[in-house]
């Protein structure tokens, strides 16, 4: 695609822009889990509990905010490049539901596991996701202007429903946590919804919507995103700085000037509030357009990445998880005993290997799975002749 073309569907099947950015969220989502899998403190408290975290470890949970925004809002525009490039309305709504149910399933059933252990489920990103499209399957049939408008909407406004609360709702209240606010299952089923979906669904939309812009001359999408970054941005420092609306935390002075900081910065994720959407998707936005520079070696991995997505979300989980077992078995510790220690929130001194191991943890699983994601991404550009890969 030369500097000055739009996108055409027919001659370039994928935007190497996206998948950059895509596979860098990927590689960022890694290193929050392995801190997960790895770092003992991420059993004792959250990263962005103010009393208790450091600088380093509050930034490193921080940079990782990015990743779940933007790997929604790019679900979003590869929707949209997807049916551009069928030209067909019909399949459209068709492979977006059964493409979301497909990730609510493996999110329940493939994923769950590793948080939760057996017999629990765990909603999280893939089901926020999947959620998105399946709402965008019914939505898709509009103009592309008026899901825009449904996921600005959804993204502006939908913390004026904070004040709902599940407990108030009696028989619906279980099923509210579905839609905007974390807690348990309804139904009496084992789990928790971590990603209450309402939110998640109109960042969503807000990538369908936004998907005629990459069909524009690189120059003028990447001008616009730019704009549209700093503008997010902006809003997102006024509001914050006002403590009128955007977030149900206000934040603090504490004394000292970076503590401060990390207050102002801490914003919430479950479900995620204006306020954390304006700061990670207006960083998003900025991202974008400075990956197209990323050439060589390093954009080759980001585009590795960003083309095989949704197996390296499950591989890195299961070697992660796997790794940080066999260090622990290794160290004399059962399974029980990590059970304890989640539970009490007390590991003993030495479990685990530090934030700094967990860094280290992460550059070598990512490492080790490139050649794999490689040659998956090779088989996805030559069978194409296989439908289901498309799911993969």
């Amino acid at each position: 695609m030369t500097a000055g073309a739009g996108w055409d569907p027919r001659q370039d099947p994928r935007l190497p822009e996206i998948d950059r950015l895509r596979g860098l969220v990927m590689i960022l989502m890694a290193l929050d889990h392995m801190r997960d899998f790895f770092d003992a403190d991420a059993l004792r408290f959250s990263p962005t509990d103010l009393d208790r975290t450091y600088p380093f470890l509050f930034f490193t949970r921080f940079i990782t905010h990015f990743c779940a925004p933007a790997f929604a809002l790019l679900a979003g525009v590869g929707a949209y490049l997807y049916g551009a490039r069928r030209q067909d309305p019909r399949a459209l709504p068709l492979f977006l539901a059964t493409r979301g149910v497909w990730l609510i399933l493996l999110d329940a059933f493939l994923i769950s596991p590793v948080w939760g252990g057996p017999g629990r489920i765990m909603l999280g990103t893939l089901w926020a996701i999947g959620c998105g499209l399946v709402a965008l399957s019914v939505l898709s049939r509009l103009p592309t202007t008026g899901v825009l408008a449904i996921g600005a909407a959804i993204i502006l406004g939908h913390n004026l429903l904070d004040g709902i609360h599940a407990a108030d709702l009696g028989a619906f209240g279980p099923w509210w946590r579905l839609l905007h606010e974390k807690g348990a299952l309804p139904l009496g089923i084992p789990g928790v919804v971590y990603y209450p979906a309402l939110p998640w669904i109109g960042v969503v939309l807000l990538g369908y919507g936004i998907g005629p812009l990459f069909q524009r001359a690189p120059a003028t999408r990447d001008a616009t995103l730019r704009w549209a970054g700093l503008a997010a941005l902006a809003a997102f420092a006024l509001l914050r700085a006002s403590n009128v609306y955007g977030d149900p935390t206000p934040w603090k002075g504490r004394g000292d000037a970076v503590f401060t900081l990390l207050s102002f910065l801490d914003v919430t994720k479950y479900p995620p509030s204006l306020l954390y959407l304006l700061v990670t998707l207006g960083g998003a936005a900025l991202v974008l357009p400075a990956l197209e520079s990323v050439r060589g070696a390093a954009g080759r991995v980001l585009v590795t990445f960003g083309r095989t997505p949704l197996l390296f979300y499950v591989l890195h989980l299961y070697v992660g998880v796997a790794a940080a077992l066999a260090l622990a078995a290794a160290r004399g510790y059962s399974l029980a005993d990590i059970g304890d220690f989640a539970k009490s929130g007390a590991p003993p001194a030495g479990f685990g290997l530090g934030l700094a191991g967990a860094y280290a943890a992460w550059a070598l699983i990512v490492a080790a799975l490139y050649p794999v994601c490689r040659w998956f991404a090779d088989v996805k550009r030559r069978r194409q002749d296989l439908w289901w890969l498309s799911y993969l």
